[in-house]
């Protein structure tokens, strides 16, 4: 029994030393976490002060944070796993354009830029317009055509044998779908994450319809409209209000990001995700599409993203287990491993 116990304790003394080196390593983690998410929080004040001039309500998007459990770790290598070894060598196209859904920005995607970068890949994002740091003023923002300009440009501005791989998140998909149909040839893949894959003539909002009601139930019902241009004329825009949001997009996410997006949130620009897309066979319908489901999802049900893919027929799917309507905010290293798997297929 004695030299059970002296043994079980050298073996303890062993695990100890490792369970520091672990700690230590978790603690590095965190730092390099807690300083993205600082940039990230410093940049999206930056923003809210600057869109205060075009939106006079952005104090009902500055609240307290959710009460929920705060996770140990929500960089892009949570618990402590790394990303497995991953060879950029072999890649023809190592650029990511990632695209922002409804009221987010270029910020939403601090984690898997720096996740990215790590594999040494070459991300990039976009504001598209009246979004993050682009202070056009949404209730100015009427076609899909006005909302996508920054990708589009983005796209014009390539080199000309260059390719990209798009990623879109939410109705973000709207965006990247009509990029597709313009430029076809300069987008290798096009990555649907928990989006809004349209059919031709089909409107983003459509997607939305089993937790918002039909597009025109809501454009006269919903308490969530703004009238930028006087209650007598059509509503503009629409934005949720913060605990509509925490239950709809974040219910899975950590503290810290639902604070960043309290602050950084804009309204949604109506017309655009309103708006009938179309879409041909000859030049969207050959893209390579592939489509990221989330199964913890508030906002875009797990039902709804099946319809959306059997619908859709989309080359490749991959789904994220625990992942709220934001999986760059709940479950970044999965959705990160999900890149670089649809980045090396041939």
């Amino acid at each position: 029994m004695g030299n059970k116990l002296i043994s079980m304790m050298k073996k303890d003394g062993k695990d100890g030393s490792k369970s520091k080196r672990m700690n230590r390593s978790q603690r590095k983690l965190l730092a390099d976490e807690e300083m993205l998410h600082r940039r990230a929080l410093s940049m999206a004040i930056h923003q809210a002060q600057l869109s205060q001039r075009f939106d006079g309500s952005m104090s009902r998007r500055v609240g307290s944070t959710s009460t929920r459990k705060q996770r140990t770790l929500s960089d892009p290598f949570s618990n402590g796993k790394q990303v497995p070894d991953f060879s950029t060598e072999s890649l023809t196209v190592k650029k990511f354009v990632l695209v922002h859904g409804e009221g987010f920005g270029a910020w939403c995607w601090y984690k898997i830029v720096a996740a990215l970068e790590e594999s040494g890949l070459s991300p990039t994002t976009v504001d598209l317009t009246g979004s993050g740091f682009n202070m056009t003023d949404t209730n100015s923002v009427s076609t899909l055509e006005e909302y996508s300009k920054p990708l589009i440009e983005h796209l014009e501005n390539l080199p000309e044998e260059e390719k990209v791989i798009l990623v879109g998140h939410s109705t973000g998909g709207a965006s990247i779908s009509y990029a597709l149909e313009r430029f076809p040839e300069k987008i290798s893949k096009a990555i649907f994450v928990c989006a809004t894959m349209v059919s031709d003539g089909q409107r983003p909002f459509d997607v939305f319809s089993e937790e918002l009601g039909s597009a025109e139930r809501f454009m006269k019902e919903s308490q969530f409209l703004i009238y930028g241009n006087g209650q007598d004329k059509p509503p503009t825009g629409f934005m949720f209000e913060k605990q509509h949001m925490k239950g709809l997009y974040f219910n899975q996410s950590p503290n810290k990001d639902i604070a960043l997006a309290m602050i950084s949130m804009r309204p949604v620009p109506l017309g655009p995700v309103m708006e009938k897309v179309s879409l041909t066979a000859e030049r969207y319908g050959k893209g390579r599409r592939f489509y990221v489901q989330t199964l913890d999802d508030r906002a875009l049900s797990p039902d709804v993203q099946e319809k959306i893919v059997r619908e859709n027929s989309p080359e490749g799917v991959f789904k994220i287990k625990g992942s709220d309507h934001c999986p760059f905010f709940s479950k970044p290293q999965s959705l990160h491993k999900i890149l670089l798997e649809i980045a090396q297929i041939p």
